[in-house]
């Protein structure tokens, strides 16, 4: 388990996904190590995709600083989705802190249009971007890291109707996302992009559109 402090109350870490295929194709080709988002919303302690490592020292590590942080802000805790796919370790965490279903303070969830229901979210205290499996760090199919990619299509190719979609609505359906002109961008998939985000986003979606 990778941890990052992004800035105050905002923070990204990586584990390894037990899902995770060598050489998969198609949706299964990306990192073994996926990214997480821990931040602190004014009435709640958000955890985004969260994996718990199945490393049982890792786990350990996890819960100590989780319970920690949960002790000392005295919060409820709320475990948000970028989208179905991102289960991952929702339902322990769920049950460990009692968790609540509530939307927290100082979190904008932003729709793409998809049959899937993906959602971006936006934290503006922080200009931050939180995406799930649109939007890759750059270096996820082999360029340099620092950069955006919108996933090719073949990660939104089932069900059916997901595919149709890609087809007709990207890039346009993000140009919303760009319009925020987040200053970073926190991927699911990939490295990060830290600072010069919207740029980044810009040329991602140009890239997309040919």
């Amino acid at each position: 388990m990778d941890v990052q402090r992004i800035c105050d109350g905002l923070w990204r870490w990586t584990a390894p996904h037990p899902d995770w295929v060598p050489g998969g194709e198609g949706p299964h080709d990306w990192p073994r190590d996926v990214g997480c988002v821990y931040y602190e919303a004014p009435d709640a302690t958000v955890l985004i995709d969260p994996l718990v490592p199945d490393d049982a020292a890792e786990a350990a590590r996890f819960h100590e600083a989780f319970d920690r942080d949960v002790a000392r802000r005295g919060l409820p805790v709320v475990v948000l989705r970028t989208i179905a796919w991102h289960e991952r370790s929702r339902r322990p965490i769920v049950e460990r802190y009692a968790v609540r279903r509530r939307w927290p303070a100082g979190v904008a969830a932003f729709g793409i249009g998809d049959p899937i229901g993906e959602v971006a979210l936006w934290l503006p205290e922080h200009r931050a971007l939180v995406v799930g499996d649109i939007l890759l760090g750059s270096d996820v199919h082999g360029d340099a890291a620092g950069g955006l990619a919108v996933a090719p299509p073949s990660w939104h190719r089932e069900p059916p109707e997901q595919r149709a979609w890609y087809a007709r609505a990207i890039p346009d359906a993000l140009r919303p996302l760009a319009a925020l002109r987040p200053e970073r961008v926190l991927v699911a998939h990939g490295t990060p992009v830290l600072e010069g985000a919207a740029d980044a986003l810009e040329a991602a979606l140009a890239g997309a559109a040919g």
